[in-house]
């Protein structure tokens, strides 16, 4: 039967399935941040995380339940990039072959990456809407199993493993942060905190370029967006689909959206201060404290998920040189 939520058991069950194959990344206490960021800073770095993102937990959340005969016939996904990788190390991990969709214009290190683990990649148009005809076509050709990003339960029970760990390392933990993308990271981590204990505060956070979702609860409605180029490339969003949406709207307390000039300085501080190599998409929690568009006292207690570091080297050296991007902004 399928599923048609997630619940905290789902997640719990998630952190069990997954716990031989993942790394169980720390929680950071960042102290010099504090002044800046105007709390008591706690960083949950899933750039350590194997694949150097935390899409590894909701990939293999899904792919370990498939079917001897599902896994037989592979897997295919669509992605921006880290889904990518994580599907394409979990295929071989467990011996399944994997194709995966990516943006023709998704950053080298995640398109070689995912080669280097055997996945088949195919470069195609970046409009979420393209890739998934490309998807669809793969599956009546090949018969794959889809692998969603964010529009699967099971994936979100996946990612909903950090807020356990966030919860488990600091019970009073008084608010978390969260980028959000296709949602469903926050799905996961929102309905493991809201579940566990309501009276922790999750906030969800876009980039200003692309904010989907934020325009979508402004509106009282899912509703589609004029998207810009966004430096935080991972998480652009024109329009929420209706599973991450839903659950986001129950259990997510606030969204704000942060400005490119702010996720800029948001790369720059978390590597001078943290000494951890954030991408841009990792940065907009960040970001948006530095923009004061949260509002947090002194002596809060704030976990900021930084979701990955999977960006070229030499462009996270550009930003912090405060130079132009090549292909971005």
């Amino acid at each position: 039967m399928e599923k048609t939520s997630v619940t905290l058991q789902d997640i719990r069950e998630a952190a069990e399935r997954i716990r031989p194959f993942i790394r169980r990344t720390p929680l950071l206490r960042e102290a010099t941040l504090d002044n800046l960021l105007g709390c008591q800073v706690y960083l949950k770095p899933e750039m350590l995380q194997i694949t150097g993102a935390f899409k590894l937990r909701g990939a293999l959340s899904k792919i370990l339940t498939l079917t001897p005969e599902e896994r037989a016939r592979g897997i295919i996904t669509s992605s921006s990039g880290n889904h990518a990788q994580a599907c394409a190390y979990a295929g071989q991990l467990l011996g399944i072959k994997v194709t995966v969709i990516v943006p023709d214009d998704t950053p080298h290190l995640k398109v070689s990456n995912a080669r280097r683990m055997g996945a088949n990649v195919i470069l195609w148009e970046r409009t979420y809407a393209e890739r998934w005809k490309k998807v669809q076509q793969e599956v009546e050709e090949h018969g794959y199993s889809i692998v969603h990003a964010f529009e699967d339960y099971t994936v979100m029970a996946g990612q909903g493993t950090i807020a356990l760990e966030i919860m488990e390392d600091l019970p009073d933990v008084e608010t978390v942060l969260v980028p959000i993308g296709g949602g469903g990271l926050i799905s996961g981590i929102s309905t493991a905190i809201k579940e566990s204990n309501p009276k922790i505060r999750v906030v969800g956070v876009q980039a200003a370029n692309s904010d989907g979702f934020r325009a979508s609860r402004e509106a009282g409605q899912r509703i589609r967006i004029q998207s810009k180029p966004t430096i935080a490339d991972g998480i652009t969003c024109s329009m929420p689909t209706e599973r991450p949406f839903q659950v986001v709207e129950r259990y997510v307390d606030e969204i704000v959206s942060v400005e490119e000039n702010d996720i800029r300085e948001a790369v720059r501080q978390i590597a001078r201060e943290a000494k951890l190599i954030a991408e841009p998409t990792s940065s907009v929690v960040v970001g948006a404290l530095l923009a004061h568009k949260i509002t947090v006292r002194p002596d809060e207690k704030v976990a900021l998920v930084l979701t990955s570091g999977n960006w070229d080297i030499e462009n996270i050296g550009k930003i912090f040189k405060d130079e132009p991007v090549p292909g971005v902004l």
